[in-house]
């Protein structure tokens, strides 16, 4: 698995890239990182693009689950970008765990997506 997190524009955007199966690795990499900008910003905003991408493993799953508890309000946008009906599906399966507005992008519209989560900031 491939995994990056880059900050974008004021430090409020957070884009992630993942290809492959998420692990608890990679999120002991992503929640330092993000808790660090919600400390800072408040609420933020996130890019998740996924590239050939095959879910969670139960660690990472787990990780995700108190994350989402933990900040349920601290996230005002979450593009989702993607390549596959499910992926569109995570777009539905999200809303219960986040006060967020979610949007679904295709990955041939990653820059619209770019173009969404910076908007009206």
């Amino acid at each position: 698995m491939s995994f990056a997190l880059n900050e974008i524009a004021t430090g409020k955007v957070i884009e992630v890239d993942v290809t492959g199966k998420l692990t608890k690795e990679a999120y002991a990499e992503f929640m330092p990182m993000t808790e660090e900008r919600i400390k800072e910003h408040g609420k933020v905003r996130i890019l998740f693009v996924m590239h050939d991408f095959h879910g969670w493993d139960m660690g990472a799953a787990w990780e995700d689950i108190k994350f989402d508890m933990k900040h349920f309000n601290d996230i005002e946008r979450l593009a989702i970008v993607g390549e596959s009906k499910w992926e569109k599906g995570m777009s539905v399966f999200c809303r219960p765990f986040t006060t967020a507005e979610i949007k679904y992008f295709d990955i041939a519209d990653v820059e619209k997506a770019r173009e969404w989560i910076e908007a009206d900031m």
